[in-house]
């Protein structure tokens, strides 16, 4: 069963995550970090970059790798995951802009009419991951209907990098980010598949407010499902569930949660 960790907010819940991430730099300097966008995990970033700027952490081994990009979008349009990682996190931490890459870096846009150069993005992404090392971290958001990434509903739990259609909740979701107009939300993209997220050696998962309160009932309590992909996070022998009081509201156990996490030798981390 994955760890959860109910906080009082998105700051506490962003300086556990940086904290635990810091640690992991300075006793390896060229780990590798899972990264995600929309808002869930801006706090995490920036907990870790206060921690970074503070403790005066080298950064500059560090490589990442994003989990998932639109498809059709350049890389310098504002609301490419290309551009938002590279303002969320790797100028605020520093990193190496070379070391930080994105599944749709090497389609630049490409159209989805382009189908041979798009089907081979994917597992070109994979190799890449594996060529690193792997990654040792990976930090996770959760939709509505329970995706992580962009694996929808009925996702395969053992799927690679790959394109895929996006739900429409999920462009409803996201059209906040494009003046609210669902007709400039891309239909399609380019994901980690879940198979891939789960080879990563430890994943965090974020989730705030009672929107999210459903999706996490399914991931901590439900059944294992491709109909609730981050359902699959129980199967993982690192995972780490991060969630507000309201996101929490609906789990049975939580009281068992919080008291496992205040009983938990310090030493073990998260």
């Amino acid at each position: 069963m994955a760890e959860v960790i109910i906080v009082k907010d998105q700051e506490e819940a962003g300086q556990i995550y940086g904290r635990a991430v810091a640690d992991l730099i300075k006793s390896k300097p060229d780990s590798v970090l899972g990264l995600a966008t929309g808002s869930s995990p801006l706090a995490a970033y920036r907990a870790l970059a206060r921690i970074v700027r503070d403790e005066s952490i080298d950064v500059s081994r560090v490589r990442g790798f994003a989990l998932d990009e639109y498809l059709g979008l350049p890389l310098d349009h504002p609301q490419s995951y290309h551009s938002t990682i590279h303002r969320t996190v790797v100028e605020p931490l520093g990193l190496d802009p070379e070391k930080v890459h994105v599944p749709g870096d090497i389609l630049d846009g490409a159209p989805l009419e382009d189908g041979e150069r798009i089907a081979l993005a994917g597992p070109a992404y994979d190799r890449a991951i594996e060529a690193a090392g792997g990654i040792d971290v990976q930090i996770l958001g959760i939709g509505t209907d329970g995706h992580i990434g962009f694996n929808e509903p009925g996702s395969s739990l053992a799927s690679g990098t790959r394109v895929k259609t996006l739900a429409e909740q999920t462009r409803i979701d996201n059209a906040r980010f494009f003046d609210d107009d669902i007709s400039k939300v891309p239909t399609h993209c380019i994901t980690q598949g879940i198979g891939t997220v789960l080879k990563a050696r430890h994943l965090v998962l974020l989730a705030f407010g009672s929107g999210k309160a459903e999706a996490i009932e399914e991931t901590v309590e439900g059944g294992v499902s491709a109909f609730c992909p981050a359902s699959a996070l129980q199967l993982h022998p690192h995972a780490t569930i991060i969630v507000d009081e309201e996101a929490a509201s609906r789990l049975r156990h939580k009281d068992y949660y919080r008291y496992a996490y205040a009983h938990k030798p310090a030493w073990q981390g998260i």
